[in-house]
């Protein structure tokens, strides 16, 4: 619940009774002498028997003309309204006077109708009293939420009155019931969806026993018996013939449920269900929930803890139903189906062509967690809220923050360094017509295209690559497209990227001369590590039209040679660099940079010059 303080304001005609129900409630019993005409404002502190224990500040008014303005004011700051009437007449004035000067001051809150002084016709039952008068104001008026008969002579049903006014500010029936049409409200429909979703381990569409009492004692912490699951069992299906529910209850039956709860009046039931979710009383998942504090220091990084790494795992692993190691369409969207959908990044980034697919085109385990890397390293707090949305459970303090982790700091610097991380940054450079397409398709271990596609908008490759030693990382390659320049002059950009590299085709004369222009143009991206990469060396290799060959430059640059690839092969597997070319010293730490193509060294990146 959004507050912790529920404002009762008591209105009614004069002579209706409104004192003498503060006054039972406050002592317990009828005052028989004279009371003052409004009583001073009640506070309530919270206790055990009200709801979300809320403090509860009661509000008598007075229905006398004159004191209109002070009526007014209090009604705009009022959370709920116990309206009261006694006789023929005050209740006219509900439909005629009250109800509408409500509205008329835009008043948008629940009302109790109070029905006082039940003891002056005992002859009349509370259920013919409901239904010849407080039925018919309610279907005309959707903004009273529940009526009660009360006596503040006989003390009857003064705390239940109350009770009710807590609970239309702590649980309210109208987001949640459109009593018109007697159904829940699609947002109501559509969070209990993603509950289900939730409770669903085993996602075969059907809540099992455990699955039931694993919901239960998550939402009320108390354990079921199997003779209480086959109660609720029976109770759905009493409402269907759908012999599905024998062995356990579906999602339509789940809303059946929820829906028994609110017509018996038992709407805050629902409220517990939906708030242990962490629903807001707007039904939407709480902020906080959705975007945690989580900060990013400069030059660090965020990453996928272990727990985060094992969450999307078990959650790929659930959701593929067939067990072909990829998931389709369609089981990508039911997996996204608790989530606004697949998160805009994946969109533009041309998810899952950027990432390793089966032959198929379905997104595998390692092209699934290669993408919530990236996605965790670029923009974390997407990563945050997709946890929340998809469900990310711990018992440990700091809730989704749990699956993520920041890496240490990292400075660039001169001298060879190791850093802890599992994500890199590379952009690649180079001129038009060199198999920078080619080369990113290759790292995702696609067939090579001889058809020539300019690259416009910026295209990302993401892929795992293992290091000497057996340590697996993951690998961004990005290739900027028509925004190179604007990438290459925006500083904050270049301090995102961990790695360049440069390539040129070996067989184009003209080739390396773009790199020259581009180092010369922006000296800023001298202080980034790069890697050079003579591409189609499948071909007949041409001298370029530089002062300085390509082996020479990097030379005169204390850096490795040009690793030679022939991004024309069938499968990347075989474009690995010739090897006389692997300089013998390879520094620090080189992630491999092709394709699984070099699993075993194919582009040599990153090195690590970091802190």
């Amino acid at each position: 619940m959004a507050s912790t303080n529920v404002r009762v304001c008591v209105c009614g005609d004069s002579q209706s009774g409104k004192s003498s129900i503060v006054a039972s409630l406050v002592k317990d019993v009828f005052i028989t002498n004279k009371i003052q005409h409004v009583l001073p404002q009640i506070t309530l502190p919270p206790t055990i028997s009200t709801p979300d224990n809320v403090t509860t500040n009661i509000i008598d008014t007075s229905a006398l003309p004159q004191e209109r303005d002070e009526l007014r004011k209090e009604l705009r700051k009022t959370s709920v309204i116990l309206l009261v009437y006694s006789d023929h007449y005050s209740y006219e004035r509900v439909a005629l006077f009250w109800m509408p000067y409500f509205r008329s001051l835009g008043v948008n809150v629940p009302v109790i109708l109070c029905a006082n002084k039940s003891d002056l016709s005992k002859n009349t039952g509370t259920s013919q009293i409901v239904e010849d008068e407080m039925l018919p104001v309610m279907a005309e008026f959707k903004e009273i939420d529940s009526c009660i008969r009360v006596s503040a002579r006989e003390h009857h049903n003064i705390n239940e009155a109350f009770f009710l006014c807590q609970k239309a500010v702590t649980h309210p029936i109208a987001p949640l019931f459109d009593s018109k049409e007697l159904s829940l409200k699609p947002a109501a429909i559509s969070a209990l969806g993603r509950i289900f979703f939730l409770c669903d381990k085993d996602q075969d569409g059907l809540l099992n026993d455990d699955e039931v009492r694993a919901f239960q004692l998550k939402v009320f912490e108390k354990k079921l018996s199997d003779d209480e699951i086959a109660h609720i069992k029976q109770s759905v299906m009493e409402r269907t013939l759908d012999a599905s529910e024998v062995e356990g209850i579906d999602e339509a039956g789940f809303l059946r449920l929820n829906t028994m709860f609110v017509e018996k009046g038992r709407h805050e039931t629902l409220w517990m269900i939906l708030r242990k979710f962490q629903y807001a009383d707007s039904l939407n998942l709480r902020e906080d929930y959705l975007h945690p504090k989580f900060d990013v220091p400069q030059h660090t990084s965020a990453e996928l803890s272990p727990a985060g790494y094992r969450f999307f795992v078990d959650l790929f692993l659930r959701s593929d139903k067939d067990s072909d190691g990829g998931l389709n369409d369609e089981e990508l969207t039911a997996l996204f189906a608790p989530t606004p959908g697949l998160p805009s990044s994946w969109i533009e980034s041309d998810f899952p062509n950027c990432t390793v697919r089966t032959d198929s085109g379905h997104v595998t385990l390692q092209g699934w967690l290669a993408q919530w890397s990236m996605t965790t390293f670029e923009e974390p707090k997407t990563t945050l809220e997709y946890l929340a949305h998809l469900g990310f459970e711990t018992s440990e303090r700091g809730g989704t923050t749990t699956a993520l982790k920041v890496t240490k700091a990292h400075k660039r610097r001169k001298r060879p360094g190791r850093v802890e991380r599992n994500v890199f940054l590379c952009h690649v450079l180079g001129a038009s017509h060199t198999g920078k397409s080619s080369l990113l398709s290759a790292f995702l271990n696609r067939p090579f295209n001889p058809t020539y596609h300019p690259t416009i908008r910026p295209r990302i490759a993401i892929n795992s690559v293992e290091l000497h030693g057996g340590k697996q990382c993951y690998l961004i390659l990005k290739e900027l497209g028509e925004l190179e320049s604007a990438v290459l002059e925006n500083q904050a950009k270049l301090d995102a990227c961990d790695l360049l590299c440069y390539t040129y085709d070996s067989s184009d004369p003209d080739s390396f001369s773009h790199i020259e222009r581009l180092r010369l143009k922006y000296p800023q991206l001298d202080h980034l590590p790069s890697v050079y990469a003579a591409l189609k060396a499948d071909q007949d290799k041409a001298v370029q039209r530089t002062e300085v060959q390509p082996d020479q430059y990097t030379a005169d640059l204390r850096m490795p040679a040009p690793l030679h690839l022939a991004e024309s092969a069938a499968y990347p597997s075989q474009a690995f660099p010739k090897q006389d070319e692997v300089p013998t010293d390879r520094g620090p730490l080189y992630l491999a940079l092709g394709a699984t193509v070099c699993a075993a060294a194919a582009i040599a990146i990153v090195w690590k010059r970091t802190t």
